[in-house]
């Protein structure tokens, strides 16, 4: 039930998907989300004041997890709850299946939650003999499509609205033939008319958590399309999935949270729906569920306490980094070979599934930090990058020609006088050799560079020669 990392062979996914034509198109739409984020940010004066205090917020609920982890949990029990940990992926998913089984469930319906991708969820639910229906419209198209998300916020991101209609006309068997789906309005239309038979006859929902609030014990979900909210009302059984890092100390933290959040996201100033959850159904309560149960996932995240990578903990799972990244624009998601893709994956992938399955993302980075720009947070995300490429080296788990290059080139930049000596000589005979085209189609070893595109040849001397001429500098 594992899901399965295509993480080692990123380099493979990356050029699978950059001669995509049809993901090559259907990415031009990655792009907009920065825009709406920068107008969003513009209109609340205060924007960047709460960044600090979405950081501060965070790292202290990061200092003191433990007591805001059990004084959530004594909240929802008060309420009527039931709160389960669960120490790894396996554990969670045999407690939610354990719960549907004992609850005789056929039909569970699921609200979009990327921990319920980390688990492998639906895979664990189906091999069980339940059927897991996503009801988020990108999670349901995917899940016809029989992928995973491309992006947290935007998981169908990678789909064109022509693949939608193709995968509509399979599965929707019973529907007119010769009906209209050119339309996003008709889509979306047929999609909800497809799904209200799945809320009806859920037995169990399933939704993640954006917060979960220890001051009260409550969940939050944030939405734009009410699908959560008839997840959690309309079914016997409400199941919340989360990891430890999605506390608050209380509800006033999580509304600041939620400012930046959807400003990030999406450029709203709010989401359409935020919905809290606390408890079961009380007497008087027109709707809600009779159960209530929260599974609090660990899944590696404790390990990051304290170290290099805590600060990956803040992450509210906006998407903003990926939104503004030019690697994830170029290569989608699904390239990222695992879960969680983008700048913030490539730091969080590697820390729950080891440096030696997911180490090739933190080298997928031009470093030119819009995503630390960007962030809610202010998560350091190259900084941590490079802490994972060292990790990489010191594990000898990077190409053998890139260490032993490093270490080449180490010696030089050791000895000042004899680096620019070997530089001054290597750039006047690239100069040379180079100066009928101006560039190189190929070059002993620069393969990485010249597989893909020329190399332009080089003035006659270094950068730093040229410096010193003009300022006038002696070293």
């Amino acid at each position: 039930m594992t899901v399965v990392a295509t993480t080692p062979r990123f380099k493979g996914n990356v050029h699978d998907a950059l001669t995509d034509a049809r993901l090559q198109g259907a990415l031009v739409h990655a792009s907009n989300f920065a825009g709406r984020r920068a107008l969003a940010a513009a209109r609340l004066p205060e924007f960047e004041a709460l960044r600090d205090s979405a950081r501060a917020i965070k790292d202290h609920t990061l200092a003191h997890l433990d007591l805001y982890l059990e004084a959530y949990e004594r909240k929802v029990v008060e309420t009527g709850g039931h709160v389960h940990w669960a120490e790894d992926a396996e554990a969670a998913r045999r407690i939610i299946v354990d719960l549907c089984k004992r609850r005789g469930a056929k039909t569970v319906t699921k609200g979009k939650s990327m921990i319920s991708e980390e688990i492998g969820l639906n895979a664990a639910l189906e091999a069980a003999g339940m059927a897991a229906v996503e009801t988020d419209l990108g999670e349901y198209i995917i899940q016809l499509r029989g992928e995973t998300p491309s992006h947290i916020i935007a998981p169908a991101i990678h789909v064109t609205k022509e693949d939608v209609e193709r995968e509509f006309r399979k599965a929707h068997l019973d529907r007119p033939a010769d009906r209209d789906l050119s339309q996003p309005e008709q889509l979306l239309a047929e999609a909800r008319a497809e799904l209200r038979a799945k809320f009806m006859a859920a037995d169990v929902g399933v939704t993640g958590a954006n917060f979960l609030v220890a001051e009260t014990g409550t969940s939050i979900i944030v939405t734009n399309e009410g699908n959560g909210d008839l997840t959690q009302i309309l079914p016997r059984v409400h199941i919340v999935i989360a990891s430890i890092e999605k506390i608050v100390p209380t509800l006033e933290d999580a509304a600041q949270l939620l400012r930046v959040l959807a400003r990030s996201a999406t450029g709203q100033d709010a989401s359409v729906y935020t919905t809290l959850s606390t408890g079961p159904r009380r007497e008087g309560d027109k709707d809600g569920p009779s159960e209530y149960h929260v599974v609090i996932l660990d899944n590696g995240r404790s390990a990051m306490l304290g170290g290099e990578f805590e600060d990956m903990l803040r992450c509210i799972r906006c998407g903003a980094c990926m939104n503004h990244c030019p690697v994830y624009q170029a290569v989608g998601g699904h390239a990222y070979g695992w879960v969680y893709p983008g700048p913030m994956g490539a730091v969080l992938t590697p820390s729950l599934i080891g440096v030696a399955e997911g180490g090739q993302l933190p080298n997928a980075s031009t470093f030119c930090g819009r995503c630390e720009a960007v962030c809610p947070v202010r998560i350091p995300l190259p900084k941590m990058m490079r802490h994972w490429r060292e990790r990489e080296f010191e594990r000898a788990l990077s190409p053998a020609a890139q260490r032993y290059g490093l270490r080449f080139w180490a010696f030089f930049a050791k000895r000042p006088t004899l680096y620019r000596f070997a530089t001054g000589l290597f750039t006047r005979a690239l100069h040379w050799a180079g100066r009928k085209k101006g560039r190189f189609a190929s070059l002993p070893l620069a393969g990485g560079w010249t597989d893909y595109r020329d190399l332009a040849a080089p003035e006659r001397a270094t950068f730093q020669s040229q410096w010193r001429a003009k300022s006038g500098a002696v070293n």
